[in-house]
C-alpha cells in the first residue's frame, strides 16, 4: 500500500513536471497549440460563443418619482386677467411680460403653431470655430452627418431657439446617448420658463470632456428631444457624432 501512495505521487509529480516543462518549450502559439490541443479548443470555442452573443439595447431605467408639481397651465390672457383690481400687480405683470403682454404681437412664425420653434443645434470648442446644424425642416438625415469631436477635448452644446404665442414653463433639453444600439448615457437639462418673445433664445450645455482611448473612439448616435411641464413635446430628432483621435 505505501509502495503504491509513493509510486502515484511520484507519477503526479512527473506529470506536473513534464506540463511545466511543455508550457516553457512552447514559446510560439504554434508550438503552445500542438502541445496543448484540448486547452485550445476550448479556448476557441469560449470565443466564439462569446462573439456570436447578440448586441442588445439596454432597458431605460425608470426616473425616480418626484414630489414636484408643476403649476396649472394657463394663457397670457388669464394671467393678465386675473387680480385686475389690483392696479399696481397688474401693471407689474404687464411690465414683466413686456411684448408678451398682447400675445398677438409675439408670433415669430405665422404658419407654425408651436411655442418653441427650434432654430439650430451648435458644437461649441475652444479655439475652433463652431459647427452650426439647421433644426428646421428635414432632419431624417442629420444623423448621418456626424460632428467630429478629437478625443479628450472640451466641447459644449448650444441649442437656439424661439418662443411665440404663450407662455412655456419649465422647457427641458434631454438626450439619450447611444454606441452600438446600447445606451451609454441619459441627460436632462432644465433650460428654463420663457414668455413669448421675437428675440432668438439659447441654451448652452455644460462643458464636458469627451471620451479618449481607442475603445472610446467611433460613432455615437443621440436622441434629442425639447419638452415643457406640461408635456408638450416640441421637438424631437436624431443625430450623431463621432470620436476621432484627430482633427483630421
Amino acid at each position: 500500500m505505501l509502495t503504491f501512495i509513493r509510486n502515484k505521487k511520484h507519477m503526479e509529480r512527473s506529470l506536473t513536471s513534464n506540463s511545466r516543462q511543455a508550457d516553457r518549450c512552447c514559446a510560439s502559439p504554434e508550438v503552445w497549440i500542438l502541445c496543448n490541443p484540448g486547452s485550445y479548443f476550448v479556448k476557441k470555442m469560449a470565443e466564439t460563443e462569446e462573439e456570436n452573443q447578440p448586441v442588445l439595447e439596454v432597458e431605460e431605467e425608470e426616473e425616480p418619482a418626484l414630489n414636484y408639481k408643476p403649476p396649472a397651465e394657463k394663457s397670457i390672457n388669464e394671467i393678465l386677467k386675473t387680480d385686475q383690481d389690483d392696479a399696481s400687480l397688474a401693471n407689474y405683470k404687464k411690465k414683466l411680460l413686456g411684448d408678451a403682454a398682447d400675445a398677438t404681437n409675439v408670433i415669430v412664425f405665422p404658419d407654425n403653431n408651436s411655442r418653441v420653434v427650434l432654430e439650430s443645434l451648435k458644437l461649441k470648442i475652444d479655439s475652433r470655430p463652431d459647427v452650426v446644424v439647421s433644426l428646421r425642416g428635414d432632419l431624417s438625415d442629420l444623423v448621418n452627418s456626424p460632428f467630429i469631436i478629437k478625443e479628450g477635448c472640451k466641447y459644449r452644446m448650444q441649442i437656439d431657439f424661439y418662443v411665440q404665442r404663450e407662455i412655456v414653463s419649465g422647457l427641458k433639453y434631454q438626450q439619450s446617448v447611444f454606441r452600438r444600439l446600447v445606451k451609454v448615457d441619459k441627460t436632462s437639462y432644465m433650460v428654463g420658463s420663457y414668455a413669448p418673445s421675437k428675440e432668438l433664445k439659447s441654451y448652452e450645455t455644460p462643458a464636458e470632456d469627451a471620451p479618449h482611448g481607442m475603445i472610446a473612439r467611433g460613432k455615437y448616435n443621440v436622441t434629442s428631444k425639447f419638452v415643457d411641464d406640461d408635456n408638450h413635446e416640441y421637438l424631437k430628432w436624431d443625430w450623431s457624432f463621432e470620436i476621432k483621435k484627430s482633427w483630421d
